[in-house]
């Protein structure tokens, strides 16, 4: 199993490539399709999936394009399958203007929590809202790392001041879903660098807040 990171879009936002033999999925395509579509032919890798961990613009803003080349499913929880044709609910319309709004094709298939495997793909998805309200994150247990969207980053946290988030729910995700995973799973977030989740029970200023 390997995992590429790819900054994609205006806010620099974590595209993850995970693959495995010539097979891949792609998480939150935030934009410039072009370099997504270039490293996977110089790797020779065909993507069977599109999956989001949520629908804000900055995570969707390739989704079209790849679905279109590859005639691949994209996955988005049932809370969000609004968002993705909506530029209200995505944000693009307050962030990118009427002229630049995003607006992709409802998801093909709604995320179930649990266990779900694509291929050769096994994971186990869950429910962690408070950045937006379908947030989710993807565990792959095997291989000891996750990926969390806008829950969590390196000491920090998703931004919950629009009216579809919540702080309270964001703690709990972190502390009931993320945090009882062992400490050296490493985490893959949606914006900035890699952490685990050791280094953010002992350095994450906010949700220090929180431990007794």
């Amino acid at each position: 199993m390997y995992v590429k990171k790819l900054p994609l879009g205006q806010l620099k936002t974590n595209c993850y490539i995970i693959s495995k033999e010539n097979k891949c999925l792609i998480f939150d395509p935030g934009g410039e399709p072009e370099k997504v579509i270039n490293y996977l032919a110089r790797n020779k890798l065909t993507p069977i999936a599109i999956l989001l961990t949520h629908a804000h613009f900055d995570h969707i803003g390739a989704v079209e394009q790849l679905r279109e080349r590859f005639s691949i499913d994209v996955y988005l929880h049932e809370a969000e399958k609004e968002w993705l044709s909506n530029p209200k609910l995505n944000t693009s319309a307050l962030f990118l203007g009427e002229q630049n709004k995003i607006q992709v094709s409802k998801p093909d298939k709604l995320i179930k929590t649990g266990y779900c495997q694509i291929d050769y793909f096994k994971f186990e998805i869950v429910h962690t809202p408070g950045h937006t309200p379908g947030s989710v994150t993807f565990i792959f247990h095997k291989y000891k790392f996750i990926i969390s969207g806008d829950i969590l980053f390196k000491k920090g946290l998703g931004k919950t001041s629009s009216k579809d988030s919540s702080f309270k729910q964001l703690i709990t995700s972190i502390f009931q879903q993320i945090y009882t995973l062992g400490d050296e799973f490493t985490v893959y977030p949606g914006h900035g660098t890699n952490t685990t989740i050791g280094f953010e029970k002992k350095y994450n200023p906010i949700t220090l807040r929180y431990t007794n």
